[in-house]
């Protein structure tokens, strides 16, 4: 987890890359003020992480690899507020904005590395789809769908106090209707890596599709899996599948506790770590992802 840093291979922390951590010491966003959710992938640990070289390399032909990207691309309508107000409560925001988010930032950073980057996932017809296509064109990033007929893309409204810490209120649309038939066309070459975000796995549309998918994903190409704020609401079932394919996990240290049970970040880390490698090995431990985890800093107790 990002307080923790890289602890235990294929466990790594920094959602926001270059702007605001959720976890450990807080810092105000960068890159215009905008908040950041999502992180591209990390370069594998010395020793190198589960996934096959190829997904750490070049692609087929020699080519560079691209990150395809299916988690959700929304609108950020952004508050920096000096606290939130109290249930019932009110307070005027100091700056307000509205600009493209969540997977956007992953796949921006990503871009602006020189790696190609594809947005595989759903985006609506509306001002808001409208937004988040033009600040995909502006950075290079190909996306992959049509826009749906309906509904528009959805938004976040994101609070963001004198700390720094962010808190999300967040409306689904479009990209929250992915289905089979949308993702059948998308091809993933080797050396390809794939960023999965734990919102497209909060709905009830797009979960079991997504989860399809990956399980016909070869075996060479890295996975990132970012579970997000809503991780408890996940079901198990849905978790251990993505997690059983995830070669690098990035997340909060609030949503490691909320997997593990372990208020220590470190030790999160490292419960998470070895979670990861019993889901790709099929060792014998406790059965899902917020079951206790056996290790060297004893049991994870389920939240």
């Amino acid at each position: 987890c990002r307080a923790a840093g890289a602890v235990g291979g294929g466990v790594c922390g920094g959602r926001g890359g270059a702007g605001a951590c959720r976890g450990g010491t807080r810092r105000p966003p960068r890159g215009g003020g905008r908040p950041r959710r999502g992180v591209a992938g990390r370069p594998p640990a010395p020793g190198g992480a589960p996934g096959g070289a190829a997904a750490r390399g070049r692609g087929e032909g020699g080519a560079p690899p691209r990150l395809l990207h299916l988690g959700n691309v929304v609108a950020d309508v952004v508050l920096y507020v000096p606290a939130l107000p109290e249930p019932g409560g009110d307070v005027l925001a100091s700056r307000t904005e509205l600009a493209a988010g969540g997977g956007f930032n992953v796949l921006a950073a990503a871009a602006r590395q020189g790696l190609a980057a594809s947005y595989g996932g759903a985006h609506g017809s509306g001002p808001f789809g409208d937004l988040v296509r033009t600040a995909m064109a502006a950075e290079g990033i190909v996306v992959l769908q049509s826009p749906k007929p309906a509904p528009d893309t959805g938004f976040v409204l994101a609070a963001v106090d004198a700390t720094g810490e962010r808190t999300f209120l967040t409306s689904p649309g479009a990209e929250a209707t992915l289905t089979n038939a949308d993702l059948a066309p998308v091809r993933v070459a080797a050396g390809d890596l794939v960023y999965l975000s734990g919102y497209g796995l909060a709905h009830p549309v797009s979960a079991p599709a997504l989860v399809r998918w990956l399980a016909g994903l070869r075996g060479d190409n890295l996975v990132v899996f970012d579970p997000g704020p809503l991780v408890a609401s996940l079901p198990d079932a849905t978790l251990v599948a993505v997690l059983a394919r995830t070669d690098w996990l990035t997340c909060s240290v609030r949503e490691a506790v909320l997997m593990t049970g372990q208020a220590d970040p470190v030790h999160a880390a490292r419960a998470l770590a070895d979670r990861l490698a019993d889901l790709r090995t099929g060792a014998d431990r406790p059965a899902g992802p917020r079951a206790a985890a056996s290790g060297p800093y004893g049991p994870a107790a389920s939240p």
